[in-house]
C-alpha cells in the first residue's frame, strides 16, 4: 500500500487507497489522476494494456478503473477480467468520456453510472462506494474463512 506523511516531519504515516487507472489518451487520464489525487487516492496510471498487466503483477491495487473504448472494445474488459483474477480482488470499473461533459463509470454487473464533470464530488463519491464494496466483499470473505 501506498503511504505518505500526514504532516511535514511527522512520523505518522497515512495508507492512502491505491487505484490503477488505464487511460490510452493523455487529456482524459491526466484530468482523473488529478481528480483522484486530490480527493486523496494514490494512483498508478497505464498508457497500454501491457503495462496495466504488469502493474498489476507487480502492485496491489483497492480499484482498477479502465477506458471503455481503450486500443479495441475488448481491451479494456481484458484488463479488467485480469484485474478480477487476482488474490487481492480489487473493485473495478470501466470508464468512458465521450462526450466532453460527462464521465461514465460502469462498475462490473452494475449498472452504469453519468457523471457531469462540474459534479466532481459524485465521481469522488462513486470511487469511495466501489472501494467500499470491495473492502467489505473481503471481510466477508475473511469471517467465512475464519
Amino acid at each position: 500500500m501506498f503511504a505518505s506523511p500526514i504532516a511535514a516531519g511527522s512520523n505518522q504515516r497515512l495508507d492512502l487507497a491505491r487505484v490503477l487507472l488505464v487511460h490510452g489518451e493523455l487529456a482524459p487520464r491526466l484530468t482523473l489522476q488529478t481528480i483522484l489525487q486530490a480527493g486523496g487516492y494514490a494512483v498508478d496510471v497505464a498508457i497500454t494494456p501491457t503495462e496495466a498487466l504488469a502493474k498489476l503483477d507487480g502492485n496491489r491495487y483497492e480499484l482498477v478503473l479502465c477506458d471503455a473504448r481503450f486500443g479495441s472494445r475488448e481491451a479494456g474488459q481484458d484488463v479488467l477480467a485480469y484485474a478480477r483474477l487476482k488474490d487481492y480482488r480489487p473493485a473495478t470499473a470501466l470508464i468512458t468520456s465521450e462526450d466532453p461533459g460527462v464521465m461514465r463509470i460502469s462498475p462490473h454487473s452494475k449498472r452504469q453510472v453519468a457523471i457531469r464533470t462540474e459534479e466532481l464530488p459524485a465521481l469522488l463519491g462513486k470511487v469511495a462506494e466501489l472501494i467500499g464494496v470491495r473492502a467489505s466483499r473481503r471481510s466477508r470473505a475473511l469471517q467465512e474463512a475464519g
